[in-house]
């Protein structure tokens, strides 16, 4: 017989709850605090520092070898083992005796059995604790060596972005100005003051600079999105740059005159400490002459017995204590072998570390060249847009008077949008190859 009992019905309140819930986890995907409310060029390193792949991946790279490191040195220790066996005889071995075949031993036996042992010397064990400190310091340098390249990559990105940021606002403005003359170009031909070339010639500066607005709008977007990834941070968000520009020009000076000092340059810590590590490699092909010592103990529980049940009724134990010492005597010459081509790896990281001199000289006179032309590009830009800015202003007075053609506005205009994004190119570039130069010195640490 059919219930007429109506069916429960769900809230509403339910179901508006659990079409909510997704969203609410999609909108706490990324935590509050992994984002900049203000993105100044210092928050950025810092935040590069913390969330970018390259420096976490190095930092679980220096895990990873503190572990090895750890299992390594492990071997010093006693190393103590169980085993266990039983095993069950269906026919027991015989002999003969006397012409009388007799069966020897039990149906079932069995065994417990405990040993330890312990390294008294081994060149494996005694490599990993020689050279446990400078591992870890390699693994340190490591990590100094990609929070360098971040913060110097991110740094030219952040002045990259910047500078196209620039370059859309000089364009806006340039835009602002060619409407207003394109409107008095065209007031002037309707009036028959001007022919139809003036306003046609504005229209066309006008269709440059929407365009140039369009094209440094659409790099923009990249630029943004390759800091983000330098950064680390969700390319979803929107990253609020925030920048002084007086004081980023107070920091363009630098000291021209330094010289590099080679043992404070990142990648020369790096190599010299391969080579540390090679010389101990060097040590270790020689220990291949020395004998391995190591010394053991056996505790055995045996049991025998024909019935199964009785098996463990009775034990038979016996122990021993000894040692080991092992001493290759003769291996075809591998040793010897083996220490030469070790020896020449290390000769080839003393002609690696002179070369790493060299080109760390050729960096650094690459980047202060670098530095000294943009620095003056830069000083030059600076004057130029001062100028510019006083000619526009004339000859567009001028023209209005009716002095000068509208010929002379559009070059002039030309030249102050021109001279502008030049200027802040050349700032953004200064301060982008005075990074280069600190990095070439060696300056950058962390």
């Amino acid at each position: 017989m059919l219930s007429n009992r109506p069916k429960p019905r769900i809230p509403y309140w339910i179901i508006f709850i659990a079409l909510l819930l997704p969203q609410v986890g999609i909108t706490q995907s990324t935590a509050p605090d992994s984002l900049l409310q203000v993105a100044t060029l210092d928050k950025v390193v810092e935040y590069a520092l913390i969330h970018q792949p390259a420096v976490q991946q190095a930092e679980l790279d220096k895990e990873i070898t503190n572990k090895l490191i750890k299992g390594k040195l492990a071997d010093w220790y006693p190393q103590i083992n169980f085993n266990y066996s039983y095993q069950r005889f269906l026919d027991l071995q015989k002999t003969v005796f006397n012409g009388t075949v007799i069966p020897i031993g039990v149906t079932n036996t069995s065994y417990i059995q405990f040993t330890a042992t312990q390294t008294i010397f081994n060149r494996d064990v005694l490599l990993a604790s020689s050279t446990a400190s400078k591992v870890r310091i390699q693994a340190e340098q490591n990590i100094s060596r990609s929070k360098i390249d971040v913060v110097v990559n991110a740094t030219k990105a952040f002045y990259d972005v910047l500078a196209t940021s620039q370059q859309i606002k000089v364009n806006e403005e340039s835009i602002v100005r060619l409407q207003r003359s394109l409107k008095d170009a065209y007031s002037r031909y309707n009036s028959g003051i001007a022919d139809k070339t003036d306003y046609k010639r504005a229209t066309i500066l006008l269709g440059n600079a929407q365009a140039s607005l369009k094209t440094s709008t659409e790099l923009l977007k990249y630029k943004l999105e390759y800091l983000k990834t330098l950064m680390g941070y969700p390319i979803a968000h929107d990253l609020p740059l925030q920048y002084d520009t007086l004081q980023m020009e107070a920091e363009i000076a630098i000291d021209t005159l330094q010289e590099i000092n080679y043992s404070s340059h990142i990648d020369y810590k790096i190599l010299y400490t391969q080579k540390e590590l090679q010389n101990a490699n060097v040590k270790y092909s020689n220990w291949a002459f020395l004998p391995s010592l190591n010394a053991y103990g056996n505790y055995n529980l045996n049991y025998q017995s024909n019935a199964f049940r009785e098996l463990f009724d009775k034990r038979f134990p016996y122990s021993y204590l000894g040692a080991t010492l092992s001493f290759p005597i003769f291996q075809g010459g591998k040793r010897i072998s083996k220490i030469q081509e070790q020896k020449l790896t290390g000769e080839r990281l003393d002609i690696s570390l002179t070369n790493l001199q060299n080109m760390l000289t050729t960096e650094y006179t690459r980047a202060l060249a670098a530095y000294k032309s943009n620095l003056v590009n830069y000083l030059t830009q600076k004057e130029n847009v001062v100028l510019a800015k006083e000619v526009y202003d004339v000859i567009q007075l001028q023209y209005r008077n009716g002095v000068r053609a509208y010929l002379d506005v559009t070059i002039a205009e030309s030249d102050l949008r021109t001279t502008r994004i030049n200027y802040f190119n050349s700032l953004y570039l200064v301060l982008a190859s005075k990074m280069d130069v600190l990095r070439a010195l060696g300056q950058i640490n962390y």
